[in-house]
């Protein structure tokens, strides 16, 4: 499915990357690392605003791995998953591997090492937009409406259950 309209509206609202560096451009990459940044706060602020909260996120020193945590609600009850990737060397023109490493197995929508597997029309955009997408854009673009079709599909099969203690 092409990119719904709420997506397209929130990726709308996060501000776009200006500096082309990656992880072994020096003082660029620090350039490039704040407007990450800048670009993430700016996402959680809209998902604030709108209610809908779903994920924290943090780099190394570096900003060459990321980790953090993603959730879900389906059925009220909540889905909560370990996230980590760690940045391509071609990163910003080669998108991050956003993995769920506990979903390793689970579904066919998944690479070795619980990397998602993005939708087809993900790469093309990313490409067109290169540099200006960022780690923000690829969670709204990749990570969300991943998660929006996969975890109630897996809660349907019995491949996932609710984590205990996380009742809503």
């Amino acid at each position: 499915a092409m990119v719904d309209n709420t997506t397209k509206e929130t990726v709308q609202k996060l501000p776009l990357m200006s500096v082309q560096a990656g992880p072994r451009d020096g003082d660029e990459w620090i350039k490039r690392m704040k407007e990450e940044y800048m670009a993430l706060i700016a996402y959680q602020k809209v998902n604030k605003e709108a209610g809908n909260e779903w994920f924290t996120i943090e780099s190394n020193k570096t900003g060459t791995r990321w980790t953090g945590k993603v959730w879900t609600f389906h059925e009220h009850k909540k889905y909560e998953f370990d996230l980590e990737f760690d940045l391509p060397v071609a990163y910003p023109s080669t998108p991050p591997e956003l993995a769920l490493p506990e979903l390793d197995g689970k579904t066919e929508k998944m690479y070795r090492g619980g990397k998602i597997c993005l939708d087809v029309h993900f790469a093309p955009l990313w490409s067109k937009n290169t540099p200006r997408f960022g780690i923000a854009h690829a969670m709204a673009l990749g990570m969300a409406p991943w998660l929006a079709v996969e975890i109630p599909s897996l809660v349907s099969l019995g491949r996932i259950k609710e984590k205990e203690g996380e009742g809503s």
